[in-house]
């Protein structure tokens, strides 16, 4: 199957392939062997370095458990704010009024062009105890939180615009000319469309939320659950253990997220929705201009 940036292989071109994977999976063994070799060398695959994870239940109800439960936290409040925050921007971007689209369009590129760690930090100053009245414990909470929708939402906003602009032209015009208004035909016909095909790019920007809030950790001392590499390490002396377990950890939440937001485009996809909702007469204003009038005469 040929594409604008893809041509279908022919015989030798497929050849070539086989030959170059088969070339990348011979490297990647032996760098792979390699690392193993060197992590068992140096004692990082000792059973005294993994067991822990199984037989001590302190590391998981100190560290792994509270430090996964306010990554969660951190990473759900920032969705929570940030897409509803982030549609409301896109569709800000659409407005038929240019001071609006000036305006959101200001917000949406300044916030996008700056690194989410910087909006962190510049958060973390703003809630100093000089000029906001946040307490110290949970001041690097909310830094991140604050940093994460700032930054989010104006992607997010991209992603709407984009989404919306993706639909053909003809579901404006028909709506338009059944006598909708500018915001029913964006409530009632172009973003359910729109849902089910920039679903799978804001899955991707949640996944990126949650792995963003490790950030925190990393500079604002936030207890999020790669901070407490530190904490176990120090005490059990298995960072690279540690650091494997912490990976799976974000690999299986990551997992269950995008599985949910599959499961969630299926369905979409099935609805009725997907295709645009039905408005009933009562939902119009004036159905058809003039169709009454015509009617009648």
């Amino acid at each position: 199957m040929s594409s604008v940036l893809y041509d279908t292989p022919g015989p030798r071109a497929k050849v070539r392939n086989w030959i170059y994977s088969g070339i990348f999976v011979v490297l990647f063994g032996l760098v792979l062997w390699w690392a193993i070799s060197l992590m068992a060398e140096k004692g990082q695959l000792d059973a005294d370095k993994w067991t822990p994870f199984v037989t001590d239940s302190q590391i998981w109800t100190t560290y792994l458990v509270p430090g996964l439960m306010e990554t969660l936290k951190a990473g759900a409040l920032a969705m929570v704010i940030a897409l509803p925050l982030g549609a409301a921007l896109g569709i800000g971007r659409l407005s038929d009024h240019a001071w609006v689209r000036a305006a959101v369009g200001a917000w949406v590129e300044f916030f996008r062009a700056i690194p989410v760690l910087m909006l962190m930090l510049f958060s973390s100053a703003l809630y100093a105890p000089q000029l906001m009245d946040v307490p110290s414990d949970t001041r690097p909470f909310w830094s991140v939180v604050t940093g994460l929708v700032l930054y989010n939402s104006a992607v997010i906003a991209e992603v709407v615009r984009a989404g919306v602009l993706s639909l053909p032209k003809g579901q404006a015009e028909a709506a338009k000319a059944i006598g909708l208004r500018k915001g029913q035909t964006m409530t009632h016909v172009l973003l359910p469309q729109a849902v089910t095909a920039m679903l799978p790019a804001l899955v991707s920007q949640l996944v990126v939320i949650l792995k963003d809030t490790a950030l925190g950790g990393a500079l604002l001392g936030f207890a999020e659950l790669l901070s407490m590499n530190r904490q176990i390490a120090a005490n059990y002396s298995n960072t690279i253990a540690t650091m494997f377990v912490i990976a799976l950890i974000y690999i299986v939440v990551n997992f269950a997220l995008t599985s949910l937001a599959s499961q969630l485009e299926s369905r979409l996809r099935k609805s009725k929705k997907s295709t645009g909702a039905v408005l009933g007469a009562e939902e119009i204003d004036d159905p058809v201009p003039g169709a009454n009038t015509a009617a009648g005469a």
